[in-house]
């Protein structure tokens, strides 16, 4: 029923700044400028692909109040954005370096090679790469099957960070270059629970995902760490969990540089409404259908209280600008048509 993501909204301090982070540094492409529907006062800025393919979207509310935010349980810890091969990452790092972004890695995750950076509000954005993939170690019908140890020189102890910090690109990456650009949207999402049989429940049972693996988190042996998909085991599909008991980790603190929420993709209305009746009748609190425009959506927690959404592929992106034009005017719902001038007066400056 889920075929993967669709959107990662993040909360940004300074909209101007991300447009710079997103579209310069990262080469993503503004597919919409608009404001959150729930408060017109503030942007919700969205990046993609050329198109705005659902599962190449981060969104951002520009929110410059609030206070910088920390991961935690009930919160998202990063989000992964693909890329083909260690080739590409490391023309990543040294790209990020140049500019003067830090970055940690490359690091072998077993199923995948990645890097670590965070942008100017401190959201953790990991690049991973597409393969070796998850049945490296499991056949494809037994995935998540067995609970599976890392090796000794891929955890945090045990690999030798000096000569990892030097490993890079040999030469300056001042454009991005064709084979560079994260089109293919995002590989994973890595969030925090409390109990990871109960989010395994709730992924499974309730969302109707797959778990795929069942490991613990390569920089802390301590944390259990699963993952779950579609069926087939799609990278743009793959959530996963950290797990830290009450006690041991804080709560999140909901703020800039955080995830707001996470939106799962769906074809149509028809399998939305599916989903929507399956939440209620497993006891879920879930929103009314709301119509953002390009997609439709209904809100739920998981057992955590991060914020989830499950949104509609259609209409798209193109409903209200020519492709070709994608991100380059204010588009306002037509509730907000009439406050265009007031609206326009509020809003920071994006250059």
């Amino acid at each position: 029923m889920i075929t993967g993501f669709h959107h990662l909204t993040a909360i940004s301090s300074n909209a101007a700044r991300t447009v710079d982070y997103y579209t310069r540094v990262l080469g993503l492409k503004m597919v919409k400028q608009t404001v959150n529907f729930d408060d017109p006062g503030a942007w919700h800025l969205y990046f993609g692909d050329r198109t705005g393919r659902p599962g190449t979207i981060l969104t951002f509310f520009e929110w410059a109040q609030l206070q910088r935010g920390l991961p935690g349980i009930g919160g998202t810890h990063h989000v992964a954005l693909r890329v083909p091969d260690k080739t590409i990452l490391l023309k990543w790092k040294r790209r990020l370096n140049d500019l003067g972004y830090h970055v940690n890695g490359p690091f072998d995750r077993n199923y995948f090679e990645s890097i670590y950076t965070t942008d100017p509000d401190g959201l953790i954005i990991e690049l991973a790469t597409d393969g070796p993939g998850f049945t490296i170690d499991e056949p494809f019908e037994s995935l998540g099957e067995a609970y599976l140890t890392p090796a000794s020189d891929k955890t945090k102890e045990g690999r030798d960070a000096e000569t990892i910090s030097k490993i890079t690109w040999p030469d300056p990456v001042p454009e991005i270059t064709p084979d560079m650009k994260l089109d293919y949207g995002m590989h994973h999402i890595s969030a925090i629970s409390s109990d990871i049989e109960r989010t395994d429940d709730f992924y499974q049972d309730v969302l109707g995902m797959r778990r795929i693996k069942r490991t613990k988190n390569y920089d802390d042996g301590s944390a259990p760490h699963w993952y779950w998909s579609n069926q087939h085991a799609d990278l743009g599909s793959v959530m996963t969990y950290f797990e830290y008991k009450p006690g041991t980790y804080r709560q999140v603190k909901m703020g800039t540089g955080m995830t707001h929420h996470i939106a799962f993709s769906v074809p149509d209305n028809e399998t939305q409404m599916q989903m929507y009746e399956k939440l209620r009748s497993k006891g879920y609190r879930v929103s009314p259908f709301m119509d953002r425009t390009y997609f439709r959506s209904i809100y739920f927690n998981d057992p955590d209280g991060h914020i989830l959404e499950i949104a509609t592929e259609g209409p798209g992106f193109s409903f209200d600008e020519k492709e070709e034009e994608l991100g380059t005017n204010l588009m306002l719902p037509k509730q907000f048509e009439q406050y265009r001038s007031q609206i326009e007066q509020h809003l920071s400056p994006l250059k």
